[in-house]
């Protein structure tokens, strides 16, 4: 229980420092890259904790399954509550300049700050872990070497899994985008927490790619570009095809519509029936 207080108290301070930049930052939508920056890392530094949790929480601590998943998910409506649309993730950031809703330099930015904040945020966890607070940061602190990846099948059969969820995803958030964040953000975050458990054995399905890069990146077992295959490219394709599935188009890339055509709604009457009306 002492290890759960501890994780509770880097909850908080993760999310107090988060807030506390996102409330000032909404003065300055040109600022908005810095939102992105402390919105990954919150997500990134919780789901390191998290990660621990699991790895091992569920074996030092006797911590099971089902408080490391309601403990996800507390995490993602936490992080969707005080981020809002400022996700940290970069296939979101992707969709709003496909989409014609983000500029070209603005979106840059938001992938700088969101991998920059994922960065901090290992840096973070890893200081919190050092100062082995309880039995359970001990541990995980002499595990930080040697971390475990997240990639338990083959680059293929995870591009093919993780792609499916970010697939998945990314279409239920383009169908929720317009709705009120009272059933936005819980969606998204059960959605996530679902993905996430039945994934556990493939990827863990982050269907982020800065996300991605703080948790399993640095652990060995496979090379960087297997994990940007399956952590980057994948998200990526999934995220596309959802897009294109949901638009018909990419009005980015393309303004035809490829899927859905739009039948106009009144008929110009023919020259004959014209002619019959004159008579």
């Amino acid at each position: 229980m002492s290890g759960l207080n501890a994780s509770l108290g880097y909850f908080v301070a993760c999310v107090v420092l988060a807030g506390s930049l996102q409330a000032p930052l909404k003065r300055w939508p040109r600022l908005a890259f810095l939102s992105e920056l402390s919105s990954s890392f919150m997500l990134v530094a919780c789901r390191l904790e998290v990660q621990t949790i699991v790895e091992v929480g569920e074996w030092a601590g006797g911590l099971g399954p089902d408080v490391t998943l309601t403990i996800l998910l507390a995490v993602l409506l936490v992080h969707g509550a005080v981020c809002g649309d400022h996700s940290g993730n970069p296939n979101v950031s992707a969709i709003k300049f496909l989409q014609l809703d983000a500029a070209a330099l603005a979106t840059v930015l938001a992938l700088a700050s969101q991998f920059l904040g994922a960065h901090l945020a290992m840096l973070a966890a890893e200081y919190y872990w050092s100062l082995e607070l309880t039995d359970m940061h001990m541990i995980k602190n002499l595990m930080a070497s040697e971390c475990s990846t997240s990639l338990l099948v083959s680059p293929i059969q995870g591009f093919f899994t993780e792609g499916v969820c970010a697939f998945l995803f990314h279409l239920v958030h383009l169908f929720l985008r317009r709705r009120s964040a009272l059933v936005r953000v819980p969606a998204g975050a059960i959605l996530l927490t679902f993905l996430s458990h039945i994934a556990k054995g493939y990827t863990s399905s982050y269907i982020n790619p800065s996300l991605a890069y703080g948790l399993t990146f640095y652990c060995s077992g496979f090379t960087f570009a297997e994990y940007a295959l399956v952590y980057w490219l994948a998200p990526i394709t999934g995220m596309i095809l959802a897009l294109l599935l949901y638009m018909g188009h990419i009005p980015r890339i393309f303004a035809k519509n490829l899927l859905y055509f739009h039948k106009t709604r009144f008929r110009a009457p023919k020259g004959g029936e014209k002619e019959k009306k004159k008579k």
